[in-house]
């Protein structure tokens, strides 16, 4: 059977479901937790938990499979075979917050939540095999064993002076694999470290076990994976306690990002390992785990997809897991926003295997059945419309044909200069009630131009006059016919010179900018997996910056405090006064006179240079 765990908080969550694999669950930037129905290759449910920017998820992990009751069944007869199906339904996520949330997906709600326990965010949730019970590991260093029967802790136990990053129980449920920098594995009977097993240089992010024998035979194996390392390191559990360093080694192209095996059985049955990479790539391996091996294992066949353009671009596979035959691999590539799942059938005889999809057609097909069709309405010239506000107002439509004639007579203006705009713009004789409906637009263009015009060069006497009006209508009007690429500079010079009434105007249009932005993301697949890749980066540019301006601070105050105790003791040693000088081979011995304390301190040890 594939082992599934919890992933690691380092990427971005993304784990299939136990034995059908019918379901594929992952957390995207937006905090979304997304099930897609790997059978329909369409969305099965999605869930939106109440803290999902401020508390993102950062593991999730699929239950045991159980039987379901989805709703009232009739009495079935004896005659009739009762046929129980075993169908996976919880799903446990780690949050930033310290929480742990157990979604339903036979209800499409969620489950229950456990908290309380964790004061840092949770890093890793593991499973039970057999009992209703639950593991997580966290930043502040503890083990907590949650009881989904109660929903409360049922144990807590401190595991190390790190972090917990990865966590994994035993097959039999016996033992559990805890990491930080160092792997322990624990007794869940009694909480005690059984081993300990040190080899890793960073954080531990990814555990499982690969075979089911006891481990008083020497034939219990695990594998450990770690941040920024190219290599899964295979321990043996020996009976006599020698088993500080690790038996195997496979090699990788980059840090795992998630790993589906079958475990052995026997020593006779090879394990099959599937490693999907940080670098998109995946790595397929099979080995007999019977002692060790010196060196390093190179994968068996090595999986990468790419689109079918020209210059064709690799597509990131994000997940994997191996079926019943040994050729056939569930896939999940592109995007976390909107995935591909795929059965493949691959020829592991090939060492490198090479995929050729064309995404966006396969995401535009599955986009198009969601996409709601609008028609808009055909309006006549003559009608008049209600438009909120106060009752019995009614706003006309204007048809077509003032809409040509404006344009025409726009088209018959003559384009000014700057010192004509400037010298017919005067906002001290305009009254907002008598000016003309020509004057306005007049005007607005007037301060549109101008105001492009001022921000290109950055002209203090142009952006003067153009901020010195007040009214509402006019700062919308001009404010709404800027292009796109003004509004930044805009929004920046409207801070420096303090117009609020211009900020709001460029707020309103930021946000109507970010609406079309999320439009044509929903619309276009191609922008998906550019935008969020890029906002994965900057997410985790902004967790940095926060880090370095504690460390800034920390460390101004250090050098402060440093420099203030360096000059208190350079002043007090320009204060003494040398009275004395006695020199013993290459020592010069000396006597100082304090003359406020009026005090003579002994003499003092300073050692000359060799004379050459």
């Amino acid at each position: 059977m594939a082992a599934d765990g919890g992933s690691s908080s380092l990427q971005l969550p993304c784990v299939f479901s136990p034995k059908s694999r019918q379901f594929l669950a992952l957390c995207a930037q937006d905090g979304r937790l997304r099930i897609w129905n790997t059978d329909s290759k369409t969305l099965h449910q999605e869930y939106v938990p109440s803290a999902h920017l401020s508390a993102t998820c950062t593991c999730i992990a699929w239950g045991p499979c159980r039987t379901v009751k989805e709703g009232p069944q009739r009495k079935k007869r004896k005659s009739e075979a009762v046929q129980v199906e075993e169908k996976a339904d919880l799903l446990a996520m780690g949050t930033a917050a310290g929480t742990v949330l157990i979604y339903s997906t036979a209800k499409g709600a969620l489950h229950c939540t456990l908290d309380g326990a964790h004061s840092g965010g949770v890093n890793c949730v593991q499973w039970h095999p057999e009992e209703s019970l639950l593991y997580s590991g966290s930043d502040d260093t503890n083990i907590v064993e949650w009881d989904l029967q109660t929903g409360k802790t049922r144990s807590k136990w401190k595991a190390d002076r790190a972090a917990v990053t990865s966590l994994c129980v035993s097959p039999d449920g016996k033992l559990l694999l805890s990491a930080g920098h160092i792997i322990k594995m624990w007794d869940l009977d009694t909480k005690e470290v059984y081993r300990k097993f040190t080899g890793h240089s960073t954080a531990v992010t990814t555990l499982r076990f690969a075979t089911t024998r006891p481990p008083d035979s020497n034939g219990l194996y695990f594998l450990s994976g770690a941040a920024h390392d190219r290599l899964l390191s295979v321990w043996q559990v020996r009976e006599d306690g020698k088993d500080k360093n690790s038996v195997v080694s496979f090699t990788l192209t980059d840090e795992p990002q998630h790993i589906d095996l079958v475990t052995s059985n026997s020593k006779e049955e090879a394990v099959r390992l599937a490693v999907v990479c940080k670098d998109g790539q995946l790595h397929l391996f099979e080995h007999f785990l019977n002692g060790p091996c010196k060196k390093p294992l190179s994968p068996s066949c090595t999986v990468q997809m790419s689109d079918t353009k020209e210059s064709p671009m690799p597509i990131p596979l994000l997940a994997a897991v191996l079926g019943a035959d040994t050729r056939t691999v569930m896939l999940a590539y592109g995007s976390h926003l909107q995935p591909v799942m795929e059965k493949v059938e691959i020829n592991t005889a090939e060492r490198h295997v090479c995929l050729t999809r064309d995404v966006q057609t396969t995401l535009s097909l599955s986009m198009e059945t969601t996409v709601s069709k609008v028609k808009t309405p055909i309006v006549n010239a003559k009608s008049k419309v209600l438009v909120p506000g106060l009752p019995g107002h009614q706003a006309p439509l204007k048809g077509t044909s003032q809409g040509s004639e404006k344009r025409k007579k726009d088209t018959d203006t003559k384009e000014m200069s700057i010192a004509e705009r400037l010298g017919e713009i005067d906002l001290s004789t305009i009254s907002e009630k008598g000016a003309s409906k020509g004057t306005a637009s007049l005007q607005t263009d007037n301060f549109a131009v101008l105001l492009v015009q001022g921000l290109e060069s950055n002209d203090a006497s142009i952006l003067n006059k153009v901020f010195q009006t007040r009214k509402d209508m006019v700062i919308k009007k001009t404010v709404a016919r800027l292009p796109l690429s003004a509004v930044l500079p805009l929004v920046e010079e409207t801070k420096l010179w303090q117009k609020p009434l211009w900020v709001l105007s460029c707020c309103l249009l930021k946000c109507f900018y970010l609406q079309l932005i999320h439009l044509c993301i929903q619309q276009l697949p191609d922008l998906v997996t550019q935008l969020g890749v890029l906002y994965h980066v900057i997410e985790s540019r902004v967790k940095m910056f926060h880090k370095l301006t504690k460390l800034h601070g920390k460390l101004y105050l250090l050098m402060t405090q440093v420099s203030a105790n360096i000059c208190s003791a350079v002043h007090s040693i320009i204060k003494l006064q040398v009275i004395g000088f006695v020199k013993l081979n290459s020592t010069l011995y000396c006597s100082a006179f304090d003359p406020e304390r009026s005090s003579i301190y002994p003499s003092r040890e300073i050692i000359l240079p060799q004379q050459p």
